[in-house]
């Protein structure tokens, strides 16, 4: 299940027939503009229309992320509550519009220290299940590639977070492939790819498994940095996307590009990706 991140430009309720003319199956988008705080109320008809246009255009699956802004994990008191409110915002936007799984970076601890940044972004996410007060919307955390005093960039990691979670049943992993392998996972070669999964299994959990990213990378494997690259023209190469391509545990996955060209490079992206499965 293919696609890319969508832009909502011309209105959430549109993004749907712009997947498709990419060839998407499922998609991605932000509710919001993404690097802005406040944002007017949900239109409840434009979210109507847009479940209305995904069933007419066939669209799958949708996912949204986060706004970048947000850190769950920010010894900031002020900061931290903000961005608590901010991402409340978000799951009562993904709920409004039918979106399961509501994708975002843990968060940064900023000088804090590792363990109390785990222990903060838990309890900010604790914080916001409990104001939500249901179970429909997934928070889906974000493998990061471990720039600066970003969290979230190992397996045991994601597992310390997720093991303190009041509701662990609606939470899950999206695995974004330029991070990980930022982040020192081999992806790449087979060996590394099937080391990478057989230690997700065992450290995670193949059930928390809920979305991936697929970006290649710009820099070198373990390079701790966030740098995305088009499909084949960087690190991973295809060698690395053939591994995702014919593995039938991500069936019924929505995989979704977010490569530099965005638009114009997507339906090129979908369709190279889609030569790679082995028939």
């Amino acid at each position: 299940m293919l696609g890319a991140h969508i832009s909502i430009g011309g209105g959430i309720a549109s993004s749907p027939e712009n997947g498709k003319k990419l060839t998407c199956d499922c998609m991605q988008i932000f509710s919001k503009n993404q690097m802005q705080w406040k944002a007017k109320p949900l239109d409840l008809g434009e979210a109507e229309k847009f479940k209305a246009n995904s069933a007419e255009f066939g669209i799958k699956e949708t996912v949204i992320h986060d706004s970048y802004l947000i850190n769950l994990g920010s010894p900031d008191k002020a900061l931290l509550k903000q961005s608590r409110e901010a991402f409340l915002d978000e799951m009562v936007r993904a709920k409004h519009l039918g979106v399961r799984n509501l994708i975002f970076h843990p968060g940064a601890h900023m000088g804090s220290g590792e363990q109390t940044g785990l222990k903060r972004i838990a309890e900010s996410m604790n914080w916001a299940r409990a104001e939500f007060g249901s179970g429909d919307v997934c928070l889906t955390l974000e493998i990061t590639s471990g720039q600066g005093t970003v969290l979230g960039h190992s397996f045991d990691q994601l597992a310390k977070i997720i093991s303190m979670l009041d509701d662990q049943k609606n939470a899950g992993i999206c695995f974004d492939t330029a991070h990980a392998y930022g982040a020192g996972y081999d992806i790449k070669t087979r060996k590394g790819y099937e080391r990478t999964f057989e230690q997700f299994e065992d450290v995670v959990g193949l059930e928390f498994m809920k979305a991936m990213h697929i970006n290649d990378s710009k820099v070198p494997l373990g390079s701790r940095k966030d740098r995305h690259e088009q499909i084949g023209d960087g690190f991973i190469g295809l060698e690395g996307f053939k591994n995702f391509m014919n593995d039938d545990r991500w069936t019924g996955i929505p995989m979704v590009l977010e490569t530099p060209k965005g638009d114009k490079a997507y339906r090129k992206e979908l369709k190279l990706l889609r030569s790679l499965t082995e028939r």
